[in-house]
């Protein structure tokens, strides 16, 4: 799954934004069935690579995905692993991306 969110702040900001943030958008998973724990997150230059577990029911898997932050957007790019199959795609893209937008106001 890719989200594209356009910015108009400095890339540093939108980094620090979603540093602090990031912790929040994943495991408060709103209206999805799904329980998240950021298992691993670190930054390489303006692209964080992270890893979650999700808890669906007695169903678990991995979820891995970066964050690219360039000057005027940020791109998720996430693999939902088997969850792809129980989370309707765009219900997931709609709610990240809304809160990745909230980090950034």
């Amino acid at each position: 799954m890719r989200i594209t969110i356009n910015h108009n702040r400095s890339k540093e900001e939108v980094i620090q934004s979603i540093d602090r943030g990031f912790n929040q958008v994943f495991e408060e998973a709103g209206s999805l069935p799904v329980k998240v724990v950021v298992e691993q997150r670190s930054w390489q230059g303006s692209t964080m690579s992270f890893s979650l577990t999700a808890k669906m029911g007695i169903i678990s898997t991995p979820i891995k995905g970066t964050v690219d932050v360039t000057d005027k957007d940020l791109t998720i790019d996430v693999d939902l692993g088997m969850f792809n199959r129980f989370v309707d795609e765009k219900s997931a893209q709609q709610m990240l991306g809304n809160r990745i937008k909230g980090l950034l106001n």
